[in-house]
């Protein structure tokens, strides 16, 4: 009996290739998972820590491909103020290593449970301060990546059209295996926090719309209120210690999904349930006023580090023109009301906004062209959240929102198209050169980028 496998012939049969996930330990065994002829099943998608809120890195009838084993820092620079370490590496560990030589990320970004390679190709923000501190991906002077066919090639700054490409890819040109960032000495800034009705803040976001500070802020939709985190630099900072900060986030990112969590399993009456849930937003949320939370850096205020989708929490991000976000925030809490009394749904959690400088480092930036602010809504509660971020695709599409492909929910392609425009037009065919066949796109970046 002919054994299964082979031919008449004698020849080998290579047998079909199977869904799979891969954790390459390091670049040999990365670069022999995208050999044309590794036999891994196709498409393949690169992930990190899995933070995205879309399907930009699932490959269900092909193979994933997890950066997590790639976690080296390779080198801190603390002359030249450079720090070069692998993909896989996590941001809050790369945070924790240069604090320890006096040195710090340039811009202060939330989510410190991703991956470099993951915060680097796609949008990474949060407030910082000046033009030059808005995403993560604009600080790489240098790439090592490895391409669709499993070979290695270099992107640097003496490249500079190729590594704006690189900048947010999404994985579609190629995989980073190890990246070389600018960074700074640690700097002080004077924080200062206000509690302000949704039309007061509409005024403060007009005048802030092109200021060099730094700006996040807590949106509570169905509370008028927003409470805004305000950050500038100032001759005499003073100090900043990290414990305010540490209670302030475990106050945000822990405390409160896990309180509306139980109150959404044990408080049935929802009308009960939403006037508990504002009321300990509003009372975690004003305890950030206090005098103790007046200074901080880049290193204190990052945050904790958070394994998994955020803890099971659900968000959609959508960046909107900052000249007109004045009317935007009125316009989205109106929004909200509509869906609750329609459909009976709201979100549990506070929206998160931060104000985003125009930067045109990468390519498929989101503020590009000028200076965005992006809101992000968060929520703990499933039921009636699908339809919810449909509707909330809508809105956010007759305001000018602009979809980012990790992080907004139930976009339309077409509306991507012509938000991007030709920026997306001349990275498709930045693709194609270097996948042509197509081997790092799924079907749901094909919608975008085919």
């Amino acid at each position: 009996m002919q054994s299964p496998g082979f031919r008449d012939t004698g020849k080998f049969i290579r047998r079909p290739a199977r869904p799979g996930v891969y954790t390459p330990a390091n670049l040999k065994k990365l670069m022999r998972c995208l050999e044309p002829h590794s036999n891994i099943a196709l498409p393949i998608r690169i992930r990190g820590a899995g933070s995205a809120s879309t399907d930009c890195n699932e490959s269900v009838n092909g193979s994933v491909i997890r950066t997590n084993a790639l976690n080296r820092i390779v080198r801190i620079d603390t002359y030249n103020h450079t720090v070069t370490a692998e993909a896989g590496v996590r941001l809050g560990t790369l945070v924790d290593a240069l604090a320890d030589k006096g040195l710090e990320l340039i811009g202060n970004h939330d989510q410190m449970e991703r991956t470099l390679g993951g915060a680097l190709a796609s949008p990474c923000m949060g407030p910082g301060i000046g033009d030059q501190a808005a995403y993560l991906s604009r600080q790489v002077i240098n790439m090592k990546v490895v391409t669709a066919g499993g070979k290695l090639m270099t992107v640097s700054e003496q490249k500079p059209h190729l590594l704006a490409a690189f900048r947010m890819s999404y994985g579609l040109l190629g995989v980073i295996y190890e990246a070389t960032l600018r960074v700074r000495p640690i700097t002080t800034f004077a924080a200062s926090h206000r509690s302000l009705s949704i039309d007061r803040f509409s005024d403060v976001a007009d005048r802030l719309s092109s200021s060099n500070v730094g700006l996040k802020f807590y949106v509570l939709a169905h509370r008028d209120r927003v409470y805004v985190d305000l950050r500038r630099y100032n001759a005499e900072p003073g100090n900043a210690y990290d414990t305010p900060w540490k209670i302030k986030d475990w106050g945000e990112s822990t405390v409160l999904p896990q309180v509306f969590r139980s109150l959404g399993r044990v408080m049935p009456i929802p009308a009960v349930r939403y006037r508990l849930i504002d009321g300990i937003s509003a009372a975690t949320h004003g305890l950030v006023t206090t005098k103790f939370v007046n200074h901080g850096n880049n290193v204190t205020t990052a945050g904790r580090r958070r394994r998994g989708k955020r803890q099971g929490l659900l968000y959609s991000t959508w960046c909107f023109p900052a000249i007109d976000f004045s009317v935007v925030i009125k316009a989205y809490v109106d929004f909200c009301a509509q869906v609750l009394k329609a459909n009976g749904y709201r979100c549990d959690m506070p929206a998160v906004g931060f104000r985003v400088s125009k930067d045109a480092s990468a390519l498929l930036s989101p503020s590009f062209d000028e200076p965005m602010f992006a809101l992000q809504t968060i929520s703990t509660a499933r039921h009636g959240w699908d339809d919810f971020v449909i509707d909330l695709a809508q809105f956010a599409e007759t305001w000018g929102g602009m979809p980012l492909f990790s992080q907004s929910r139930a976009f339309r392609a077409e509306h991507a198209s012509q938000s991007y425009s030709s920026r997306l037009d001349f990275f498709r065919k930045i693709r194609r050169q270097l996948d042509p066949d197509d081997r790092l796109l799924n079907p749901f970046l094909a919608q975008n980028f085919s």
